[in-house]
């Protein structure tokens, strides 16, 4: 019930708030067999998407950290805050710039708006594991007839 009391503000200097998270909430990494963190956002980070990949890479060698995007595309027109980012990019922009950084943190990725899911690795996973199924169903059940053919 308190993320309802909650407000959106401040700015997208992503790489000030991960360096907040990894080098000061995670001080005790050491002790921890893995970690990961949730960035839910609507837009591009202030950054440039190949320094965020690179300091994400860094941070993420050494220890098992993922970093997992949820990017949330708003329809346009609709910024209530009226801020003006320091850095603007199409929603397909946007969503390529974290699918970079996503995969040099090993972690996934999901794109979402309020039409539904655009993208997402854990749904495309799980798709690639029911066609796998099919295909294996598919051979059971070939060799099932063949077996039949022969008695």
């Amino acid at each position: 019930r308190w993320v309802l009391s909650l407000e959106c503000k401040g700015s997208r200097n992503f790489l000030s708030a991960l360096r907040r998270a990894v080098e000061v909430d995670f001080k005790d990494r050491d002790k921890h067999k893995s970690q990961g963190l949730y960035l839910l956002t609507t837009g591009i980070p202030d950054q440039e998407t190949h320094t965020v990949s690179a300091y994400v890479a860094e941070v993420c060698r050494g220890f098992d950290f993922q970093l997992h995007v949820c990017l949330f595309s708003v329809v346009e027109g609709t910024d209530s805050s009226r801020i003006i980012p320091a850095r603007y990019a199409s929603p397909r922009e946007t969503a390529s710039a974290f699918k970079e950084i996503v995969q040099a943190a090993n972690g996934r990725f999901h794109w979402f708006g309020e039409a539904g899911i655009f993208e997402s690795d854990d749904i495309a996973s799980i798709m690639s594991e029911m066609e796998k199924a099919k295909n294996y169903s598919q051979k059971c059940a070939f060799l099932v007839e063949s077996l039949k053919q022969r008695s």
